[in-house]
């Protein structure tokens, strides 16, 4: 493959990972199986290998985890908690085994096969026998401090049994059970709240609360199967970790086996297979390590993960049922979603009764009728999904599914036209005033990551909008307390109101709703095509909605891609977008003389086009009657100039001990400085950690002062 076309596929790739991305930690709605996902991840990353000059640091492969939340205190791990490596073919686990024999040769490497525990990464430090701190993972040097929130779990003791090291760093997985999660779904519903999409984001979702009172409620519980920092603790291998971590009072992986071979290794993974929906947590996969910490730490790491362990990933459990039906659900953009209504069967230690069908497409494609045995899966153990249909299987009169005609060419919830989008492959309920539309952009408003009403979700919105009380998200800010209070969440028959201290509660948050900022305003817009990431990119380059809605800089991204071929005039847009900070030059061979922009043109259209459209004038208009200006959290021009580091131009390159690059960049920036992606004479300072690129010896050329982190800290004012 030429670099050229590498260029262009990776480019595709980033862009359809960051999608995928999206659609499952935003909104809960992944569209593909796990499987597929890591296939695509796994082709960015060969390309990026094959062509390392076209590897930039936004690129999806670049990242560990997700960025710690302000709320919390940030703390650095001592030793980063990186990801591992992941596989769904035991020849990579042949071709892994292989490897570790290549670089330790005539060594005898015992393993640990252990359940992958599809929880959240947490890591815990004790000191002398006392629990001083957890943290989540983070961004794997730098997670959230959540000390108060793990006291809250029960099988978490505060102090050692027995003789406890001097320091001991645990890490482990807090998950909820399923019949935790169930029954805290339930509650949920009953109380008009969101619910979880599943038992990971449940527990994910309780250790981000601020409130411990609120954690201590949910039904959390952690399984800890390994050590970071450690101090008198004198153990070589990690199998002797298990019985330590039960003998000090701490729960640890219930099933681990140690092999010598790779058929041993593959027969542990096909036993804990067979057993692993036994665990009161939920797996995904068998992690296999080499046991001797020696071994470890002479085969060492990679950027993202060590050389010396491996997550093998089970192919979701399959199961055949009857389809009962076909409804169409709609989405909160006017989407119809068909759903397969099941006979219930147990899936994955769980009981599915629905899955999803995605879209007209798929179900032509897989020839799915109503009266099909059809095959399930529970895509990433989560997300059930039709796979096949069993053919033999198929009764006489079943009749191929005509989606337009099983709703009569309307929407099935308020009868409006609906028309197949051209772009997609979906079809759309025309009418903006659709109740379905209107309850779902009114949770996606309402939402923690968007706007944080989080009682107005769910039950509640359905109620509003039913009752009329409400006909687009902006209406929520013209409620009164005593409306909210007298809310039937119930039926005429068993009424049940939402009562006052919940009104006043949820007044409260849409009060306090009005004064985020910019990026959770652009976000909770529900504008297409931007998720929180782009929100925040655009937040930090304009200073209010106004300045979005008629952006020059979006303009200038669309007229410098329709203007390619015009070198003068491309160079002209992209030297003021360059200069405005909205872009950098492009360091590919195959886009010599190009730019590499905050969002790309997609983008650009979009947020154009949704301000300039009906819909988008209104909120503007609704926005200004309700005195809501949702303002950039940019610095002005005035204040910037009197801060410390006003004027400074900086360029990062390499890892640093304590913080991620992006973490310095805004410590920068918040104090008045600059961050470029390149060095020039006129750069003040080159911050430096371990493994720098070639800024680093263009610095040196150039005469560029060369800082590390302890330099920079000594700038910062204390």
């Amino acid at each position: 493959m030429e670099e050229k076309e590498a260029a262009k596929r990776i480019q595709q790739l980033r862009e359809e990972i960051r999608k995928h991305d999206r659609l499952y930690y935003e909104e809960a709605a992944p569209i593909i199986s796990d499987r597929e996902y890591d296939r695509l991840y796994k082709e960015l990353v060969d390309l990026e290998t094959q062509f390392p000059d076209l590897i930039t640091p936004h690129s999806p492969t670049q990242r560990v985890g997700g960025k710690p939340l302000k709320a919390f205190e940030q703390v650095s791990h001592v030793i980063p908690m990186l990801s591992l490596d992941n596989t769904y073919s035991e020849e990579e686990v042949k071709n892994f085994h292989a490897r570790i024999r290549r670089l330790l040769p005539n060594e005898e490497i015992p393993v640990v096969i252990e359940p992958k525990v599809d929880g959240v990464a947490v890591s815990l430090i004790y000191e002398n026998g006392r629990l001083r701190q957890a943290a989540t993972r983070g961004d794997g040097n730098v997670g959230d401090n959540i000390t108060q929130n793990i006291r809250t779990i029960r099988s978490v003791p505060e102090r050692l049994r027995d003789a406890a090291p001097k320091l001991l760093e645990v890490r482990g997985e807090v998950y909820m059970d399923r019949k935790g999660f169930e029954k805290l779904n339930d509650e949920r519903k009953r109380q008009g709240l969101p619910l979880f999409a599943n038992p990971r984001n449940a527990a994910a979702g309780s250790l981000k609360q601020l409130d411990p009172a609120i954690v201590a409620k949910r039904p959390l519980g952690v399984v800890f199967y390994g050590t970071g920092a450690t101090e008198g603790l004198n153990v070589d291998v990690h199998s002797e970790i298990f019985p330590l971590l039960k003998k000090l009072g701490l729960p640890a992986t219930e099933r681990w086996w140690v092999a010598e071979s790779v058929e041993e290794i593959l027969d542990a993974i096909h036993e804990l297979d067979g057993i692993r929906h036994n665990f009161v947590y939920q797996t995904d996969g068998a992690v296999v390590k080499v046991n001797s910490f020696a071994q470890r730490e002479r085969l060492g790491f990679t950027a993202k993960s060590p050389r010396w362990a491996i997550a093998y990933k089970y192919a979701a459990e399959r199961v055949e049922t009857r389809l009962r039906d076909i409804v169409i659900q709609v989405g909160r953009t006017g989407i119809l979603t068909p759903v397969a209504v099941l006979e219930p069967v147990l899936v994955s230690g769980s009981t599915v009764a629905r899955a999803t069908l995605h879209n007209e497409d798929e179900i032509k494609r897989k020839d799915i009728r109503v009266g099909d045995t059809v095959v399930i899966e529970k895509a990433g153990e989560v997300i059930p999904a039709v796979v096949t249909v069993v053919k033999s299987k198929r009764p006489r009169d079943a009749k191929p599914f005509d989606f337009a005609r099983h709703i009569h060419g309307k929407c099935p919830i308020c009868g409006g036209p609906i028309r197949r989008d051209p772009q997609f492959v979906a079809w759309r309920c025309e009418n903006l005033q659709c109740p379905a539309q209107t309850t779902r952009r009114v949770e996606f408003f309402a939402a923690r990551s968007a706007l944080d009403i989080e009682s107005v979700g769910g039950i509640v919105a359905d109620k509003l909008v039913e009752g009329g009380l409400i006909r687009e998200p902006l209406d929520l800010f013209k409620l009164k307390t005593e409306q909210l209070a007298k809310l039937n969440l119930g039926t005429d028959e068993a009424p049940r109101v939402f009562g006052e201290k919940n009104a006043t509660k949820a007044i409260k948050a849409i009060e306090r709703a009005k004064t985020l900022p910019l990026s959770r305003w652009l976000f909770a817009l529900a504008i297409p095509d931007v998720g929180k990431t782009t929100a925040t990119q655009l937040a930090q380059f304009h200073d209010n909605i106004d300045d979005v809605a008629h952006s020059q800089l979006l303009l200038d991204v669309l007229k410098y891609h329709q203007k390619r071929d015009q070198k003068e005039s491309a160079r002209e847009i992209a030297e003021r977008l360059i200069k405005a900070g909205f872009a950098e030059r492009s360091k590919s061979k195959a886009e010599k003389d190009g730019i590499v922009t905050e969002v790309g043109p997609v983008v650009a259209q979009s947020v154009l086009d949704f301000f300039a459209s009906t819909t988008g004038k209104k909120i503007l208009r609704r926005l200004s009657e309700l005195e809501i200006q949702p303002k950039s959290e940019k610095i002005s021009a005035k204040k910037a100039a009197e801060l410390p580091l006003a004027g400074k131009t900086f360029v990062l390159t390499g890892t640093l001990p304590s913080m991620t690059r992006d973490e310095a960049r805004k410590k920068i920036e918040a104090l008045g400085g600059h961050v470029s992606s390149s060095v020039s004479k006129k750069t003040h300072y080159v911050l430096a950690g371990t493994e720098p690129g070639s800024k680093f010896d263009k610095a040196k050329q150039l005469g560029v002062k060369i800082i590390d982190e302890a330099e920079f800290r000594k700038i910062l004012p204390r």
